[in-house]
């Protein structure tokens, strides 16, 4: 186990939560389940906690009950190398939750994301001002990114 793991709390759909997103992404798979006792707190025998790897990074689902939500305080930041993978993760994780400002979401289980692509980087980083600028202001008219429109403000169009 690596040695700082981040923990997600679930009312109840912490296996079904990490069935989705490890079908979204490479080099991730489901590493333990434990399940609830005797000694409960939830129900004798339904899953406590996941222990799952997504893009090789280890994390914990929890199914403590309602008492704590997600809030944009905490969100998973996916730097995507293609438009076309910001399309997809956009449309996946978005489903069933709420598109937000500048690259950020909910899926449909709380939990925020920020789907970027690194193109947004490489050009807020120009030494030119100006340019960066233009791509920071293109950026902050969207929901999803489009890396076409964040060029067409770098270059000045």
């Amino acid at each position: 186990m690596q040695k700082i793991v981040t923990f997600l709390w679930f009312d109840h759909q912490a296996e079904e939560a990490v069935n989705f997103y490890t079908s979204l992404f490479a080099d991730s798979k489901v590493l333990s389940v434990a399940r609830y006792g005797d000694a409960g707190p939830g129900p004798k025998g339904s899953v406590m906690t996941v222990n799952f790897q997504l893009e090789g990074r280890e994390f914990i689902a929890l199914n403590g009950g309602p008492q704590f939500k997600f809030s944009e305080a905490i969100s998973l930041f996916v730097n995507c190398k293609t438009q076309e993978e910001v399309d997809a993760l956009w449309a996946k994780l978005s489903e069933g939750g709420e598109e937000g400002p500048c690259g950020w979401l909910k899926d449909k289980y709380g939990l925020s994301w920020q789907i970027v692509p690194t193109t947004l980087f490489e050009l807020m980083r120009d030494p030119d001002p100006e340019k960066s600028k233009r791509v920071m202001q293109a950026m902050l008219q969207m929901k999803k990114i489009d890396t076409d429109g964040l060029r067409r403000a770098y270059e000045g169009r």
